[in-house]
């Protein structure tokens, strides 16, 4: 089969990115350009702003993107775009550029699930090798996705509520911290003692998370440390949260590991950057003689390499899409 190059473009929130991929294994070039200095003036991303600075911005991504390479549009065999789900005026400029580029160039337009975008960002370095669970924890996502064959997604639990990394920003703004708060509580929690009494979030036998108690345990903890006149330790606190938070996480997908009977996981998503989860996931594995897939960090917040990743294979699948293609804030990946 001759090889495939993938243009692909990712806009779902509020990072501009265009790269492109060789086959769904090789970055080519990839141009990721962040707007969280923007957005950390407001303590988090505001839709407007982010849209606006996607329509600034695509085209000079473009431009940097191609003088990265000796690639030219000509050499593009498909585009992928990440065209669910996300902010809706963020993703609606990547999609119209995607749809753009597809009409002027005749090549095939392949729409990319955000989701599957994360778990394939890690068979950019590493094969993915199946039947695996992917664990993918992210600002709006927290899932354990059992997979069989390449493209293939079963979703065996989701979060009923907050997402991991939204909770991380929120615990983080109780805190006094700033915005992304999520690596702050990682780095505090490395420094700091078990010290507070915060309950486990949805403990049972489910593959299901829930993160708001947890959230909503730190918020009345802290008010009534300052009623008391008591000192507020920020890094205790954020030990204490992120030990509840991530036992579970890690138990649940142990639990998935053990009864599908995989010896592959795939760790995906903004969070899985983070430090103390990489190490009990990689000690587990290295301990269990599980396959452990994780990116690395550029990989695990939002870029269009895992898009292009995914675009492949969703491409192999035949999964092509029409310029009626719509962008969709609130998706399933398991819809066909």
């Amino acid at each position: 089969m001759k090889n495939i190059i993938c243009l692909a473009i990712e806009t779902s929130c509020d990072e501009t990115s265009m790269s492109l991929i060789r086959n769904g294994e090789e970055e080519l070039a990839t141009i990721v350009l962040s707007q969280i200095d923007i957005h950390a003036n407001y303590g988090g991303v505001v839709p407007e702003i982010a849209s606006r600075s996607h329509v600034e911005n695509i085209t000079l991504v473009l431009d940097e993107l191609l003088k990265k390479t000796s690639i030219t549009l000509d050499d593009v065999d498909i585009i992928g775009i990440a065209n669910a789900p996300g902010l809706i005026g963020s993703l609606l400029v990547g999609l119209q550029v995607a749809k753009t580029l597809s009409w002027l160039l005749n090549k095939p337009l392949i729409p990319v699930h955000h989701i599957a975008g994360h778990i394939y960002a890690a068979n950019l370095e590493q094969r993915l090798e199946f039947p695996l669970i992917a664990l993918v924890v992210s600002g709006g996502h927290t899932e354990l996705i059992y997979m069989d064959k390449d493209y293939s997604f079963k979703q065996i639990g989701n979060t009923l509520d907050d997402a991991i990394g939204e909770c991380y920003d929120k615990v983080a703004k109780i805190l006094g911290l700033p915005y992304p708060g999520g690596p702050l509580i990682d780095a505090l929690a490395s420094t700091g003692k078990d010290t507070y009494q915060l309950p486990l979030p949805l403990n049972d036998n489910t593959y299901n998370f829930s993160f708001s108690g947890i959230k909503s345990a730190v918020l009345n903890l802290v008010n009534q440390e300052k009623m008391k006149n008591n000192l507020i330790i920020k890094e205790n606190i954020a030990t204490s949260f992120q030990n509840r938070v991530l036992e579970i996480i890690v138990k649940k997908t142990i639990h998935a590991i053990n009864e599908y009977k995989v010896r592959n996981l795939v760790v995906a998503g903004g969070v899985a950057a983070n430090k103390e989860l990489r190490r009990r996931l990689s000690e587990y594995t290295a301990n269990n003689n599980i396959k452990l897939f994780i990116p690395s960090i550029k990989y695990c917040t939002d870029n269009a390499a895992m898009v292009g990743s995914a675009a492949y294979y969703a491409y192999l699948r035949n999964k092509t899409a029409d310029l009626s293609l719509d962008a969709l804030s609130v998706k399933s990946l398991y819809q066909e």
